[in-house]
Formats: structure tokens, sequence, C-alpha cells
């Protein structure tokens, strides 16, 4: 498996110094998150994108995913989400990216029904632009659909090879699913596996991988004993707990951690 970790762990950090960041502790890609007050958003200008993209290539990091914040199912005009998607497409067609990452973003004020079927509506419109362009839209796992199960509600209405999935083990596990259960829902639609690491379930404070109650031992052994061969992000949430310890000193024992546990499970 390879090896990635998300820039939501070093917010506003430029991209020549989270590449190096990269490359000092061995990890093979990075998860950009795509946002204006990140350094990489989809209001770069073409030149701009094209930079970005040669700052990767001579680095020899992969760019994993484009990190966006649109809400597929949020209760809004479907334009207005769907703009927001072929924006974070074309950016990422612009930079090489073969991922992009979209969220439920359903409310109480829906039901689950009518949630899945405006998610299920406007990924199935935005899919057609993604295959022209050769980006996959990868729904997460979180906020109103955290399980498998919730995810594979709205992925079996698409049914579009166009548009897949991100597993974050925290939501899976704190919606109540045991990690083998998730990966069986979700393993036939797989981008990647977002890890990381937190106090408890009560407190979702980030820690080192390896120091929090999230069962990454046995994530990594059900991915290993079906030879899945994907990838790894490490999304350390420091950007909405500014008091965590910051990301760059973590790296390279993150790294060893995930090393350690990938030996293990072979």
């Amino acid at each position: 498996m390879k090896l990635a970790f998300s820039t939501l762990g070093v917010p506003g950090l430029p991209v020549s110094d989270v590449l190096r960041l990269a490359t000092a502790h061995g990890y093979h890609g990075i998860e950009l998150r795509a946002h204006p007050e990140e350094p990489v958003h989809s209001g770069l200008s073409t030149a701009e994108r094209a930079d970005v993209a040669a700052e990767f290539k001579a680095a020899g990091v992969e760019i994993l995913s484009l990190g966006g914040y649109a809400k597929v199912a949020a209760p809004c005009e479907d334009d207005i989400v769907i703009t927001e998607v072929r924006h974070l497409l074309e950016l990422a067609r612009d930079l090489g990216a073969p991922y992009v990452r979209v969220f439920p973003g359903g409310t109480e004020k829906q039901s689950p029904e009518e949630a899945d079927a405006v998610a299920a509506r406007r990924l199935g419109r935005a899919a057609e632009y993604a295959a022209d362009l050769g980006v996959r839209i990868l729904l997460e796992t979180h906020d109103s659909h955290r399980t498998g199960a919730d995810a594979m509600r709205i992925l079996g209405l698409v049914g579009h090879r166009q548009v897949g999935v991100v597993w974050d083990v925290m939501h899976t596990w704190l919606g109540g699913e045991q990690p083998s259960e998730s990966f069986a829902a979700l393993s036939p639609h797989l981008g990647y596996v977002q890890v990381k690491d937190i106090s408890s379930a009560e407190d979702t404070t980030p820690v080192p991988l390896g120091a929090g109650t999230l069962p990454l031992t046995e994530c990594v052994e059900v991915l290993s004993r079906h030879n899945w061969d994907g990838w790894l992000c490490w999304e350390y949430e420091k950007r909405w707990y500014p008091d965590a310890p910051e990301l760059p000193e973590l790296l390279g024992p993150g790294r060893e951690h995930l090393g350690r546990l990938l030996n293990d499970s072979a």
C-alpha cells in the first residue's frame, strides 16, 4: 500500500514545504485540501495550476486527491452543488489528481430517503463530466452518511463507476461499524482509506497514530487479508484543533507506525 498525508494537518503551508515534508519522511502522496484559505483551490490560474503540477512532478510525489467541500445531499439547488463539483474536477484534471473528495452533507430537515436520492441525482450528473475529464468522484463516509452502509445507499442508486468512496475509519467506527463490515460494504467502490487516531469517541482531538482508540490494526489487517493494494492517507485534523501537536513532528513516527502495521499484516 502507498502512504499519503493530508494538508489538513498543515493548514496554509506552501506546496514546496509540504513536498519537503513528504520526501523527508517517505510519504508517496498528498491529499490536498482544496479551499480558498489554502495554497491550492479552484481559483488558481492556468499558470498557477501548471506550477503546482510541476512541483509535484519534480519532487516525485503524487497528488492523491483534492479534498473538496461540496455537500452532495445538501438541501439547496442542484446546480450550486454540481457547479462546485465541476470546478473541483477541472482543478484535479489540471493538476493530474485522480480523485476529488466530496461530502454527503444531508440535514435533519430531510428524510434519509430524500437525502440519498438528492445525492445520487447530483453525483450521477457530475459523473459524466468526471468521466470526460478522467477524474473519479469519491464520497467520504462522513456527517449524515458516516458508515459504509450509509454511503452504499447513495452509491447503489448512482451506479456509475466514476463515483466511488473514501473510507474515513473514524466515522465508520463512530457509526458503530466494525472494520470488516465497512470494508465489505465499501470494497467494490473504494478509492482510498483515510486513517487517523483520536482520544476517544467523546473527544475526537487528533493524536499520534497508535496513541488513540481507533481500530487501525484491524483496518490494515482487513485490507491486507483481501489483498487491497491502494492508498492509506493520514488525515490529521489540525485545522480544527489548533491545540493539537504539530503534524510535522509526528510524520516520521506516524510513517513508522503505518509501516509496522503493514509488515505485521503481511
